[in-house]
Formats: C-alpha cells, structure tokens, sequence
C-alpha cells in the first residue's frame, strides 16, 4: 500500500496528541485538523474536538456538548489543552512570528499580529505544522516573538512544545540547551536537505529514524471517512511513495 507525504505529515500531526488524555485539541489547519481527528479515532479516544466556536463535537461534527468562553479559557490557562499553530518564522528556541517581516517599528510586511499565540505558549502545549520547510520560515531569530519559545520561558508552568511537523519531517526540543533537533525524517527526505532548507544549526543525532507510517486502518480512516476528497494534497502535494 503506497502513502503520501501529506499522509506521513498527517501521521505526525496526530502523535502531538498520543497520550494527551481528556484536554482539548486546537488544530489550526487542514493537514492537523485530519491528524486530530485521526487520534480522536485511534488511539486518543477521550481527545476533546471543537467545531471552532462554542460547541464539543464528534469527529463527523456532531455535537457532544457546550464549551462556553469561560470554560474554554479555564482548559487554555490550566495546560488543559494542545494547539498546534502555524508560523511564518520560526526560530531554534521555538519561538514563533506571526506578526511581521522586518523591522517592528517598520516592517516589511504586516501578517496576523500577536493575536493569541503568547498566551497560548505560556499556558498550555503547543506545536508548530509548516506545510513548506524553508529557510525564510526556520530562521535564526524571528522578527517578532509572538509564540515564546525556551529561551524567554522562564517560570511557565504549561509551556511546551512537543514537536514542529514540517513536509520534511518532525522536530522538537529534546536538548540540553531545549535548542531545536531533528527528530525524524519523512520517507526520501535526506538530512541534507533538512539542513540546506534551515536558516540555523539544527542538532541532528547520528542515526535519525523515519516518520513512522500510517497503518492500514489509519489511512483507511484519512481517504474514505475523515479526507476523502484528498484536501491535504493541495497541502502537501507530492506522488505516492511505496
């Protein structure tokens, strides 16, 4: 059975949440929204979905139940929750610009703006999904630091990043100094292009394993029930590997 990189990335989406318990998902994004739903119905089956506003849902967008604001904030304040963000720059402390390009006081180009990626990095899990590795996004120091990362940290009792999925492979932080390593590649990707996309020194151990793959029923579960008009190809597009 061939598997796609999209597929591989929708893999390691997903294992952000291995293990993560009754706490909320927050998928921002085509490629981590297939990869939540997926842990949801695999082997995360007490994960809390949302349908992006007020409402507990079912992986098909049925309603479980009510989320009101004050309870949402409860679960994001309380580490009770894990968002995985996207990032326009990222750094090798895990910090995150979704800002601005440039000069703050005169940038080169306004993007989102902070928005809510501090709180959510001091108070709860969060990863990072970018669906094109390059060294305009993987940067030696962002522009503005909007998501925080290890090294401005200090005294956050819920921060952490569990891993950064690009289409190239998984990343996190499991270092002396919580600098950023290369956790695993996908399938035909080399260490070489990994370092050639990096605008930084990434630490890359001497044997580094492959994303793991899909099994029959999880890329069951992505085509025909959570993806089936194959939306995270326009994502990560790219032919089958065997």
């Amino acid at each position: 059975m061939t598997v796609t990189r999209s597929e591989f990335c929708v893999i390691a989406c997903a294992e952000a949440w291995r293990g993560a318990g009754e706490i909320l998902a927050s998928p921002m994004g085509l490629i981590p929204s297939v990869g939540a739903r997926l842990a949801r119905l695999t082997f995360a089956p007490d994960l809390l979905l949302t349908d992006g506003e007020a409402m507990l849902v079912d992986v098909d967008g049925t309603v479980e139940g009510w989320l009101p604001y004050r309870q949402h904030l409860a679960l994001v304040t309380g580490g009770r929750r894990h968002v995985m963000m996207g990032a326009s720059q990222i750094d090798r402390f895990g910090n995150q610009n979704i800002s601005c390009i440039g000069d703050w006081e005169k940038p080169k180009r306004q993007l989102l703006g902070v928005r809510g990626a501090p709180v959510n990095t001091l108070n709860n899990p969060t990863s990072y999904w970018i669906p094109k590795h390059s060294r305009r996004v993987f940067v030696e120091k962002v522009d503005m630091v909007c998501g925080v990362g290890y090294d401005h940290a200090a005294g956050a009792r819920h921060h952490r990043i569990p891993r950064v999925v690009s289409d190239l492979g998984v990343f996190d932080f499991d270092t002396p100094d919580r600098s950023m390593r290369l956790a695993s590649l996908h399938p035909g990707v080399t260490v070489e292009e990994v370092r050639d996309a990096t605008g930084f020194a990434l630490t890359i151990p001497d044997e580094v394993p492959s994303t793991r793959e899909p099994t029959p029923t999880e890329l069951r579960l992505i085509r025909e029930v959570i993806d089936p008009d194959n939306r995270r190809a326009r994502e990560v597009p790219e032919e089958a590997r065997a």
